[in-house]
């Protein structure tokens, strides 16, 4: 076995691998920090599996005692990526339960709010106590308010209107850059010993304002495997909930049903309030839906699940052809986050889209433009 290689399981085993591995091959510098801090982390993998190696410390390393939450997050942004600390801060919580990285709000701060963060924290609400609460809602606005400020400008311009090529706008607005007139009001400018085109004079073209009013039933799905979702269906109706001519409903469900609308317009409430987990009637949800439904031709609803229903498919199936033959138009989302990669029910989902349901995973800025199309 090369040195290389044996460092490299060294990394891997940590202090499983005393007495298994060349007997030269004991870390030092940062190879024994990696260590302690992988370490601190996932040797409580063996401890919930009721190893006692996993709590004995070993000659010259650090025992996991020695570290606290804290210092094990300042250490780990030292020696990881931002990407790699965010995986580490989500099966910390998530899987660990490391729940004192939440215990002070300053601490909370110091955390990197990414949606993998979110989601994790959203899974296991229901065990923290008041204090630790705080220190989540701090987290969960943080996270909250970078998406909104990524996702905002696409749901602003699902619903500005069409581009209107006939007539100039003094906005300059990336989206609304006529790239044909301003090549060639810039021609003049080109340079032909470099070969670039300089823009003096870009052309930026207005939009016909919609001022028809619509209705966006958003239907969630709270189950455990639908926290990704439940985050991005929460910003995304807050989005919508602020664009003119759009009136919200949100609903959440498991085997009950909850009519959060009241809370559209403030999402961080919404999702410290959110009940992950239990079972899934789709059906009763569906239904509960149909009544918030006043005018079908103007009216989109949006089911998001797995589509692993726990109630009546037959009456979910009826639900669904009575919305359609109204004229409400039908999308049911799989997933609706950054990576849209659902696991779900495939057949009953076909079996909704014979009924006329749109069936899709999608990112928040497809969501937006699929809005886009049928918002018209």
């Amino acid at each position: 076995m090369s040195d290389e290689t044996a460092r490299r399981w060294r990394l891997v085993l940590g202090r499983y691998a005393d007495g298994r591995l060349p007997a030269d091959q004991v870390l030092g510098g940062q190879d024994s920090l990696l260590e302690e801090t992988l370490g601190y982390l996932f040797d409580r993998e063996y401890t919930q599996r009721g190893d006692r190696l996993a709590g004995r410390g070993s000659g010259g390393t650090l025992d996991p005692t020695a570290l606290t939450a804290i210092t094990w997050l300042a250490r780990a942004r030292e020696l990881f990526p931002a990407s790699t600390v965010e995986r580490l801060q989500a099966q910390a919580i998530e899987r660990y339960g490391l729940t004192d990285l939440l215990a002070d709000e300053d601490t909370a701060r110091t955390l990197d709010p990414s949606p993998q963060l979110a989601t994790a924290l959203l899974s296991v609400r229901g065990t923290l106590d008041a204090q630790l609460e705080a220190g989540m809602r701090t987290v969960i606005a943080r996270v909250v308010d970078e998406i909104v400020q990524q996702l905002r400008p696409r749901f602003t311009a699902a619903r500005s209107g069409r581009r209107n090529r006939f007539r100039r706008s003094p906005h300059a607005v990336a989206q609304n850059l006529d790239w044909r007139r301003t090549i060639g009001a810039n021609l003049r400018h080109y340079d032909t010993s470099s070969g670039t085109l300089v823009i003096d004079r870009p052309w930026f073209v207005s939009r016909t304002r919609r001022h028809v009013p619509w209705d966006v039933v958003l239907c969630v799905d709270q189950s455990g495997s639908m926290a990704a979702s439940v985050l991005y269906s929460a910003v995304c109706a807050s989005i919508l909930a602020g664009l003119p001519g759009v009136t919200v409903r949100l609903v959440l469900f498991d085997t009950s049903v909850v009519d959060m609308s009241h809370l559209a317009a403030d999402p961080v409430t919404l999702l410290m309030r959110a009940q992950l987990g239990g079972g899934t009637d789709i059906a009763g949800a569906m239904r509960y839906c149909e009544t918030l439904v006043t005018a079908p031709a103007r009216t989109v609803v949006v089911l998001v699940s797995d589509f692993e229903e726990g109630g009546s498919v037959s009456s979910l199936l009826r639900t669904v052809t009575r919305l359609r033959t109204a004229g409400v138009r039908l999308l049911g989302l799989a997933a609706l986050d950054e990576d849209a990669r659902p696991v779900y029910d495939a057949r009953v989902a076909g079996l909704l889209a014979d009924r006329g349901m749109e069936i899709a995973a999608l990112t928040p800025d497809r969501f937006a433009e699929w809005l886009s199309d049928v918002m018209p």
